[in-house]
């Protein structure tokens, strides 16, 4: 009994869990009905379950027709669930993504960008001043030094645009430092994400070979899809172990065990005599050893004395005919 109230547990809580996700996920994808489709989730999700466990119940003995609808409604119950998992566990990605990550990477790459267009008027001021050192090198080359065309006359001309790029140099370097003091932190706090996300990260790299950021979504969608096929068939299945569990405490079911096993002896056959003498009330040609299951009395009972025996000892005792007709016959 204590395992069948583990298994109702443990049944409700995977449904709950499962129907919860699902929930979410489904009012995320229609916003607009968030009241509707919390009421019409609830209502399903309990439906499936009840309708599962019906199922069980009564499948020898439903309609084709019933059976058939049934099954194809559980079936496609539970694809919406899975479905409402996907966008649940999907949404929650996406929004640890953007928090976490996304306004992160936008204020790198917009100070990375600031400080590539810094040096690259860095560059441009050198390249400039290199330019106006080739002019009086040329000068001096040809012997031009003094005069007004000289190289001494031209390097004067050329002060106040030398100072002008030099300021400007000096002005970038500084706003290249003042830029490397904001990028550092954000830096750090990037790679603190990548911490985080680190093992997504190895099952990457272990299914794709590779851990950019296509991969990385695509390793997250893998792993969510092994949790969508394993949540809500796991929670309907358990409900159905649930019933099969009541079933074989209240004896309605018979479970598997050796044919010479006493427990199978005490279970299958009760040792009551009812007021004729004989056992479960069969008659004359079933003596009390057949409460020992001796083959040749067991092989010998008949639909007309099993009928005599309330249904669930009639169940039973057809279930151990049977197996011992499967071992007498040749194989």
């Amino acid at each position: 009994m204590s395992f069948l109230l583990l298994l109702i547990f443990s049944a409700l809580a995977v449904s709950a869990v499962a129907a919860w996700f699902s929930i979410v996920g489904l009012m995320a994808i229609f916003p607009a009905a968030a009241v509707a489709i919390l009421s019409m989730g609830v209502v399903l999700e309990i439906a499936k379950l009840v309708t599962a466990s019906w199922l069980y119940k009564n499948w020898d003995t439903a309609g084709v027709l019933l059976k058939t609808y049934f099954t194809s409604a559980v079936v496609i119950l539970s694809i919406i669930t899975s479905m409402g998992i996907f966008g649940f566990l999907s949404k929650a990605h996406l929004e640890q993504t953007i928090s976490q990550g996304g306004t992160n990477v936008l204020q790198i790459q917009n100070l990375e960008r600031q400080i590539q267009n810094e040096e690259r008027l860095i560059t441009d001021g050198e390249t400039l001043l290199s330019q106006l050192d080739d002019t009086v090198a040329t000068l001096i080359e040809y012997d031009r030094i003094r005069g007004r065309q000289g190289a001494i006359a031209v390097r004067e001309g050329q002060q106040a645009q030398r100072n002008e790029i030099t300021t400007s140099i000096q002005s970038s370097i500084t706003r290249i430092d003042e830029l490397s003091q904001k990028l550092l932190p954000l830096q750090e706090e990037r790679m603190a994400l990548e911490v985080e996300v680190g093992p997504i990260k190895y099952i990457s790299e272990l299914i794709y070979g590779e851990s950019d950021k296509e991969t990385l979504d695509n390793a997250v969608r893998f792993v969510i899809i092994l949790l969508v096929l394993v949540f809500d068939p796991l929670a309907i299945l358990l409900v159905v172990s649930a019933n099969m569990t009541w079933a074989q405490l209240k004896g309605e079911r018979i479970t598997f065990a050796k044919l010479d096993d006493d427990a199978v002896h005490e279970e299958i056959i009760p040792e009551q005599q009812p007021e004729d003498g004989v056992v479960g009330g069969l008659g004359d040609e079933v003596q009390l050893q057949a409460a020992v299951l001796d083959d040749t009395d067991v092989l010998e009972i008949d639909d007309t004395q099993l009928r005599k025996l309330d249904r669930s000892t009639r169940d039973k005792l057809r279930w151990l005919i049977d197996r011992k007709r499967d071992e007498r016959s040749p194989t």
